[in-house]
């Protein structure tokens, strides 16, 4: 077995999701999930067939987020597993509960917008995702200023009354 680590390459500020889903049929129910969740919703996605010709199937909205779904699911080719890019102003808090209610999915990885390496074992049969190293180690404990940033940041982007 052999371990590797792939780097999502996206821009800084796009957010995706990854995760392991079961079924071919997960492209067109993720879709229209989304679709459905959020009127006008930009995204690419991306899952890696596990069987049969073994392709990467993709949808999606926006043609720059399925480049970015395609190009990364084929870096990390690991059977099952689906990405998910959003465009500017979509954030995974406002579809991560649909996506998880997808009858396909099975677990999701991750969910951001940091720099994020994948783990993955190859062997044999083909490669499947251990992990996620997702942004960097925390560098100290919250204080008193830090929480008062916390909540003023919150209500400030609209998520907090």
């Amino acid at each position: 077995m052999e371990l590797m680590v792939v780097p999502i390459e996206k821009p800084e500020a796009v957010n995706f999701v990854l995760g392991q889903t079961h079924f071919i049929k997960t492209v067109e129910d993720v879709h229209e999930a989304l679709v459905t969740a959020v009127p006008g919703i930009k995204f690419g996605l991306a899952f890696c067939e596990a069987s049969g010709k073994c392709l990467v199937r993709w949808s999606g909205t926006d043609p720059a987020m399925i480049e970015l779904a395609r190009k990364n699911a084929f870096a990390l080719s690991a059977g099952h597993s689906f990405i998910l890019f959003l465009g500017e102003g979509y954030y995974p808090v406002n579809i991560l509960n649909t996506l998880k209610m997808v009858p396909e999915v099975c677990h999701i990885l991750c969910a951001t917008s940091n720099r994020t390496q994948v783990l993955v074992a190859e062997t044999e049969q083909g490669r499947g995702l251990i992990g996620v190293i997702d942004g960097e180690k925390p560098k100290g404990i919250e204080g008193d200023e830090d929480i008062a940033w916390r909540k003023n940041f919150l209500r400030k982007v609209g998520y907090k009354a």
